[in-house]
């Protein structure tokens, strides 16, 4: 039984190397010459103007949910499209209140104010 996953440890092995190998020889062999500038923080063009643990604002959060929802949407969207007419009606409901559902977050993140930048 276990004869039959030895290819894949031996994938995994080989791959492993190949990852660990190639950042050793990086590391090994690559420009070692840093420099003030270099070595500065970095932020989008600008000079570092702030803390690191400054608050952020809500937005970016509902943002990132709103993302997270719209993944969810397609992910089990697609699938569901292509067996529709093996459901039938049930599957149509069914999807429904799964839309509904995201609806109501895409709702809740615009009445938040989170889509509109100033």
């Amino acid at each position: 039984m276990l004869a039959e996953y030895l290819p894949t440890l031996l994938f995994l092995i080989v791959a492993g190397g190949i990852g660990v190998a190639l950042l050793i020889v990086g590391n090994v062999l690559g420009p070692k010459r840093p420099s003030a500038e270099k070595l500065a923080p970095y932020e989008c063009g600008f000079e570092a103007f702030e803390d690191a643990r400054m608050q952020f604002d809500v937005r970016y959060y509902l943002i990132a949910i709103q993302f997270i929802i719209f993944d969810l949407e397609i992910i089990f969207i697609v699938p569901w499209a292509t067996v529709f007419r093996d459901l039938g009606m049930v599957g149509l409901v069914e999807m429904g209140l799964f839309a509904g559902m995201l609806l109501l977050g895409f709702v809740y993140v615009w009445k938040k104010g989170a889509l509109e930048w100033e």
